[in-house]
């Protein structure tokens, strides 16, 4: 079923061109309406579908979504308003990107889809890197998994320099050790976000990021 009106597109074109607070307070009985009713609604239920394949993940939409407001505190652009909205569903949600699960956001530029470790916390971080030493072979196979490579294409991330001693020869043989991130990001080509599937198109990446969630989510410890 489809979750969204064309009002839900043509708010994010007329916030584009006009991103203040004035012009949103006119509009934010239009926002609530099309916009952030229908995407809490399309949150819940694709934390329904999520945990057909995932049960350890219980949480409610709430602590999934993120505020269309953006935090202009240390951003030379001030515009207050984000032009999409997004959420995290994980175990945690939103709280915790080191968690892989998935992250999505849909506005006018389409539909971005993400998943893997952000941002790992420093331990998580060493967790990752020692497990992919020890698992060497297991890690090069989980992300030449074909679904994963069609749907993603490889694991992402900004790289340390410097590393531990300990893992020095094993970088040397796997490079993505030296990664402070291990994410995975896509662009659904051509998406609609009107259409009845936009649901199964979203769950498509999930699925195809099994391989790498799993391995990822062992890695730190927090398999069940």
């Amino acid at each position: 079923m489809a979750f969204f009106t064309q009002d839900y597109l043509d708010f994010f074109q007329e916030l584009s061109k006009n991103n203040h607070k004035d012009w949103f307070d006119i509009n934010r009985k239009r926002y609530e309406k099309s916009v952030k009713k229908p995407f809490n609604a399309f949150v819940t239920h694709m934390i329904e579908l999520i945990q057909i394949e995932d049960s350890t993940v219980q949480v409610e939409a709430k602590h999934c979504l993120f505020r269309i407001n953006r935090d202009i505190r240390f951003s030379k652009d001030k515009t207050p308003y984000k032009v999409q909205m997004s959420a995290a569903i994980s175990r945690n949600g939103r709280k915790e990107m080191g968690i892989p699960g998935l992250y999505f956001h849909l506005g006018n530029n389409g539909v971005g889809v993400f998943g893997g470790c952000y941002n790992p916390e420093k331990a998580m971080l060493a967790d990752i890197r020692y497990y992919i030493a020890d698992n060497q072979a297991e890690f090069k196979k989980v992300i030449s998994n074909k679904a994963f490579k069609n749907k993603w294409g490889e694991l992402e991330g900004a790289k340390n320099k410097i590393i531990h001693k300990d893992l020095k020869e094993p970088a040397a043989e796997q490079p993505l050790i030296m990664n402070k991130q291990f994410y995975y990001a896509a662009q659904i080509p051509k998406p609609n976000i009107l259409d009845d599937d936009l649901d199964t198109q979203i769950l498509a990446y999930f699925k195809a990021s099994k391989s790498v969630r799993v391995f990822l989510t062992k890695a730190i410890g927090a398999w069940v």
